[in-house]
């Protein structure tokens, strides 16, 4: 699985010298890891873990009727087809579940951007930033990026921003430059809020955070992984942009009031930020909002546009922009997701933090410091979310001293996780979201970025340490 897994990465790493899309590359890597891990289940999954799910079966049945002898029967039925049943039905189940939830938000999320982009919504900012100043614009873009983030998460924010510096830079390569900063801005940003960044999110919910002290303790490291690459990108940025010859073809071919451009853009971004409020009020998934704040939208324009002929109406619609949206990416997110879960799954994720646990150990801020920076690193390589999954069960909260609600380990790993994504283009959601909808090849991003926010890592992990001993 692991073999299979880094030849997948590797091709999706030489997609352009390979000319193969990485869709298809990651679409065949998940499903060959969860191939393998079937057809070597009995000797690859753990049976504590089945034996525990039979017992829970058994005891929704028959409650209140777990016995010894219960219990020896249960370890006599553990057959093939229980293994079967456990890795196919409940572990993969699981997962996909997870993956819907962050395919249907992004999918939410881009529909409404498209929505946004079909009205000229994005004019409201566009007209507002006259400058075509590379320098200047660098600072505007990496700043909006970051409070973004904050405010709405690293995905949304990522997919927003494309659709922005389409509006204001015409060369595809120099659009790619922003975005490499976008990129490092957002993930900067998602660190320190609650809802920025799925992983923040993960240890919100699971209380080993709260939003006071998270804001508090990690919103100056965040904003120095993103001040320190930003300043020094800036010594290279010199003269202007290009910008595209005019964003008046959508006005003459099918006309938009500035009435709608600017209903259209407030609604379609004030339902992405209701997005975290809702899923705070209703503890319901993200996804649930997003697509709430879709329907509101979708319900709103097709209202709009109810008297207009039938071209305009079909050009403004909700089909139109879903024709418009970069499905290829999609099934990036779902290749990738599935691989990766197959290995959350199979036990590999687990046995590495373990590993990291034994051979440095959590006994001492040094030792916290060292596998939290690891585990930032990692996260470029890896997906996040099962590496903090892990971390989050391998450390029960309050377990010692620096597991404690608001401890040292759980605000670090929230720094480290959110941002280390950025070493790498396809090491986080925003990311990976900027390289399928910008087509931006992964070596390209490497020369360019990967120093960069390695440097902004870094420089955030030592303000934290210098921060923390401070205040303690």
């Amino acid at each position: 699985m692991i073999v299979v897994f880094v030849l997948g990465y590797a091709c999706i790493t030489l997609e352009h010298q390979l000319k193969i899309d990485k869709a298809a590359v990651a679409l065949v890597t998940g499903i060959l890891c969860w191939t393998i891990y079937v057809v070597g289940k009995e000797q690859i999954v753990d049976l504590n873990k089945v034996k525990d799910h039979a017992i829970d079966e058994f005891s929704s049945t028959y409650p209140g009727e777990i016995s010894e002898t219960n219990d020896q029967t249960i370890n006599e039925e553990l057959t093939y087809e229980t293994i079967q049943e456990f890795v196919t039905e409940v572990q993969l189940f699981e997962i996909l579940s997870e993956i819907s939830s962050i395919l249907f938000f992004l999918m939410g999320a881009m529909t409404i951007v498209e929505i946004i982009d079909l009205h000229g919504g994005f004019r409201v900012v566009t007209d507002r930033i006259k400058t075509t100043n590379k320098l200047k614009l660098l600072w505007i873009l990496g700043i909006i990026s970051f409070f973004f983030s904050a405010a709405l998460d690293n995905l949304t924010t990522a997919i927003i921003m494309v659709s922005l510096t389409r509006k204001f830079i015409a060369d595809q390569k120099e659009r790619w430059m922003f975005l490499g900063m976008v990129i490092i801005s957002a993930n900067a940003g998602g660190a320190w809020s609650p809802i920025g960044d799925v992983t923040t999110t993960m240890l919100w919910i699971g209380k080993q955070i709260t939003t006071q002290q998270i804001i508090l303790n990690v919103f100056l490291p965040s904003l120095v992984c993103l001040l320190v690459p930003l300043s020094i990108m800036s010594l290279y940025m010199k003269g202007d942009v290009k910008r595209p010859s005019d964003d008046t073809k959508l006005e003459t071919a099918h006309h938009t009031t500035r009435q709608q451009r600017n209903l259209v853009f407030g609604l379609g971004v004030s339902g992405l930020i209701f997005v975290p409020i809702f899923k705070s009020i209703t503890h319901l998934p993200p996804f649930m909002g997003m697509m709430l704040s879709l329907g509101v939208l979708w319900l709103i324009t097709d209202i709009m546009h109810k008297k207009d002929d039938i071209e305009t109406k079909r050009h403004f619609s909700v089909f139109h922009a879903l024709e418009k949206m970069d499905v290829p990416t999609i099934l990036f997110f779902l290749g990738i997701l599935l691989a990766v879960g197959s290995l959350q799954s199979a036990g590999q994720l687990n046995q590495m933090a373990e590993f990291l646990d034994n051979k440095i150990g959590t006994s001492t801020e040094n030792g916290v410091y060292l596998i939290g920076s690891i585990i930032g690193i990692l996260s470029a390589l890896v997906d996040n979310v099962p590496l903090v999954a892990a971390a989050m069960g391998m450390y029960p909260l309050g377990g010692m001293e620096f597991f404690e609600q608001d401890g040292l380990f759980w605000e670090f790993l929230a720094y480290c996780a959110g941002t280390g994504g950025s070493a790498l283009i396809i090491g986080s959601a925003a990311g990976v979201a900027v390289m399928g909808l910008e087509n931006i090849p992964f070596f390209w991003y490497v020369r360019k970025f990967t120093i960069l926010a390695i440097i902004g890592y870094v420089a955030g992990i030592i303000t934290y340490i210098i921060q923390y001993s401070i205040l303690n």
